[in-house]
């Protein structure tokens, strides 16, 4: 299960998306956070994506 939370940043003449998600660590079995910036378009396949 991963938890997702996104933020919208603004920079400039840029628009920016903050992506968090929670992931399962296959190694340990503990949880960590992925985090990207990325464009607003991108943020659908960024959760996608294991």
């Amino acid at each position: 299960m991963a938890k997702k939370t996104v933020a919208t940043l603004q920079t400039s003449s840029k628009r920016l998306t903050k992506a968090i998600k929670m992931v399962k660590s296959p190694k340990t079995g503990a949880y960590v956070f992925v985090e990207s910036i990325m464009a607003p378009e991108l943020v659908s396949d960024f959760f996608k994506k294991d």
